[in-house]
């Protein structure tokens, strides 16, 4: 287990039971000094018939479950090897992907995914496992949701990793243009930063904190308008926003016209200018005095 994972687990376990001891051989001299690493691991299993993943043609590690495949460790400590080239798990390169789009029609209510359409084909889904898988599947075909990032560690260190998160790329995707499309912009502006900081605490393993339950709450209320539809193209690793609908919408197509006189007067514009600019004459003002001098 690697250490920032051993954090997670840890940090989750005490946080439910505290009263739990946590046996972890990673952390234990008895353990890692027999085992120094990755090799003598992968050279025990194959002497005791264990099978796993790691073989010479995929030397790396990896890590898999609904939301993400994510590989890390073997040759890809060494940040000159390339992984584009190399076709890993639901991305089959973009050699392979498919010639024509898939477009997709993805339906939220209070900022959660409850339906996916295949424009094409119809294909729907509902509950929210098969969504999921489908969008893995759709998803990753066109190779959408690949990363390859060197990213700071909790504990200190860089580290490099591979990440394939075909559905959480193309929902983070659809569900932030429904947000710009039916949320507040001051709201938005506080509800992004309340989601880095969210993120901050699901990476650091701090999910059951205090601090991540009132960051979680506060979400939650900013979610509240965000619903409806979004259509999406997918193609050659690109997610391409079509089209958006809701009844929760702010957008208001008169008030914005090139064609239409809204409630909004042109004339307004040079009292706003006026105003704004006032710090900014100030300031160039001032630093004018100042190179005088």
């Amino acid at each position: 287990m690697c250490v920032m994972a051993q954090v997670w687990f840890e940090l989750t376990c005490y946080s439910l039971a505290p009263q739990i001891k946590v046996i972890a051989p990673w952390s234990m001299p008895e353990f890692y000094n027999h085992f120094k690493g990755c090799s003598d691991l992968t050279e025990y299993t194959k002497q005791h018939g264990i099978p796993i993943p790691v073989t010479p043609k995929n030397p790396w590690n990896m890590d898999e479950n609904l939301m993400h495949i994510s590989y890390e460790a073997g040759i890809l400590e060494d940040p000159q090897e390339p992984s584009a080239s190399r076709s890993l798990h639901e991305d089959p390169g973009l050699a392979k992907a498919p010639n024509t789009p898939d477009i997709l029609e993805i339906e939220f209510k209070k900022g959660v995914f409850l339906k996916v359409t295949n424009v094409k084909d119809g294909t729907t889904h509902q509950t929210s496992l098969a969504l999921f898988m489908y969008l893995n599947e759709v998803t990753g075909k066109h190779c959408v949701g690949r990363i390859d990032i060197v990213e700071n560690c909790f504990i200190g260190m860089k580290s490099r990793g591979i990440y394939e998160t075909p559905a959480g790329t193309i929902l983070y995707h659809a569900h932030l243009d429904i947000e710009t499309f039916t949320m507040d912009w001051e709201v938005r502006k506080i509800k992004q930063g309340l989601g880095l900081k969210c993120a901050e605490l699901v990476y650091t393993g701090f999910w059951h904190s205090p601090e991540c339950e009132f960051v979680r709450h506060s979400i939650a209320k900013s979610q509240e308008r965000v619903e409806r539809k979004v259509q999406v193209s997918l193609f050659k690793d690109q997610v391409y926003i079509l089209g958006w609908e809701s009844p929760r919408s702010l957008y208001n197509e008169e008030l914005v016209s090139m064609n239409v006189h809204g409630d909004y007067e042109p004339i307004d514009a040079t009292g706003f200018i006026n105003i704004n600019s006032l710090r900014l004459k100030e300031y160039h003002h001032l630093q004018s005095k100042v190179t005088a001098n």
